[in-house]
């Protein structure tokens, strides 16, 4: 009785140090040494898309020569004259209280510039249509030496799950990556999947969802969805404990608690039965 009694003391004793063990799955990029020198894949800055919103200025050496061309001086000059400038979109505001004034692509892909009309933009990065705007002023003798900025006013990728701040991250660089979006949400609470990391993204009308796995470096680099897109959708998913955690039952089996009072009783029972 007493060997079978120390066998159960043991598997209980085993059972509860296994719960308590390290997991292998928590450091990011743990082959990092083992991929030096892979090659890449291309990276993929955002390219416009219907409703997505842009800023555009003019400069040049003659200010007011470009003038018509800047949406602020634009709507200035109308405002003065008592009218309105209707086709273009308010969005947001600066420090000062004023609006930033956006081109809005519209379903065809096209914004409507001053004086050029439309300008196809779709599919484009901002620095193609900064230089192809350019070209155009410089074609029809608009704009001798134009400088033309364009910047993105609405582009963002939503962040879920298992993060400190989750929530709708603006993009304000060209290349956006899957770290970019989880380090602005405050990184991986110690609950999240690092192996699990979902990206959900509309592809030509359809849905894709892309699994990346942060703990393997070359996994996560060669990943379609490593460079994120507007509106791209960041899933975290709760590790099984955090899952467990999360319903009625949630503490029980997967606890150190349980297995700590199921080996508290099995010694208290087996000290009953030696006596």
């Amino acid at each position: 009785m007493k060997k079978y009694i120390h066998i159960i003391i043991l598997m209980a004793l085993v059972g509860w140090l296994c719960s308590c063990s390290t997991p292998s799955n928590v450091a990011y990029f743990q082959n990092a040494e083992a991929i030096r020198g892979m090659t890449l894949q291309n990276e993929q800055p955002f390219r416009l898309r219907p409703k997505d919103k842009i800023n555009i200025v003019v400069s040049s050496t003659d200010p007011m020569l470009v003038s018509q061309f800047n949406l602020t001086s634009v709507s200035q000059n109308m405002h003065a004259l008592g009218t309105t400038l209707a086709p273009q979109t308010s969005v947001g505001g600066s420090a000062s209280g004023a609006s930033i004034l956006a081109y809005t692509v519209d379903e065809q892909g096209d914004i409507d510039f001053p004086v050029l009309g439309k300008v196809a933009v779709e599919g484009k990065t901002r620095q193609e249509v900064a230089a192809h705007i350019r070209s155009r002023l410089i074609e029809r003798d608009l704009v001798k030496d134009p400088i033309v900025t364009v910047e993105y006013v609405n582009l963002a990728v939503n962040v879920l799950g298992e993060v400190n701040r989750p929530g709708r991250i603006n993009a304000q660089k060209d290349y956006f990556t899957i770290l970019d979006a989880i380090a602005a949400a405050g990184d991986l609470t110690i609950s999240g999947q690092r192996e699990n990391v979902m990206v959900m993204r509309e592809v030509d009308g359809e849905d894709q969802t892309y699994v990346i796995n942060l703990c393997d470096r070359q996994d996560m680099l060669t990943s379609p969805a490593y460079y994120l897109q507007q509106n791209d959708v960041v899933y975290v998913t709760p590790n099984p404990k955090r899952q467990r955690e999360a319903n009625s039952a949630g503490n029980t089996l997967g606890q150190p608690s349980f297995w700590l009072s199921i080996a508290s009783f099995l010694t208290t029972l087996g000290a009953l039965l030696i006596k």
